[in-house]
């Protein structure tokens, strides 16, 4: 492969743009929720079944480039960008395995961080979390 000038100012651009969007697509989904999100015990039904199929499909593609992503050699943030497909995805245990993340205090307290600085209240903790230390 010829490493040309161009070919490595492509690679960069790719890394630092599939970040910036992994990062700016992470603070909108954490600023958006609303601030019970853990503690709630059910959540409405979907409104509409094609927009559930797309939300469900834009979070396999967003998984896909993730992989594509992680493999050696290519330039980009594969990790965060499975994560944020995963948490477009629904499936079943999804929201227990949320309130196991969420429930690790220094998860909670830097998406409470993000949060405070966009004005918005904390999340509160979900009920119960074996890693919350308030429940030792």
């Amino acid at each position: 492969m010829d490493l040309t000038p161009w070919t490595i100012a492509g690679a960069v651009l790719l890394f630092v743009g599939t970040t910036l969007f992994t990062l700016l697509a992470g603070v909108f989904v954490v600023v958006r929720l609303p601030e019970d999100y853990f503690v709630a015990p059910r959540r409405p039904p979907p409104r509409h079944v094609a927009l559930v199929l797309l939300k469900n499909l834009i979070g396999v593609a967003v998984v896909g480039v993730g992989i594509l992503l992680s493999i050696p050699g290519v330039p980009g943030q594969g990790f965060l960008t499975i994560l944020v497909g995963v948490l477009l995805i629904d499936f079943p245990g999804k929201f227990h395995l949320e309130q196991r993340v969420v429930g690790r205090p220094r998860i909670l307290a830097a998406l409470n961080r993000i949060r405070t600085r966009r004005g918005r209240p904390p999340l509160l903790p979900p009920p119960d979390c074996p890693d919350d230390p308030a429940n030792d």
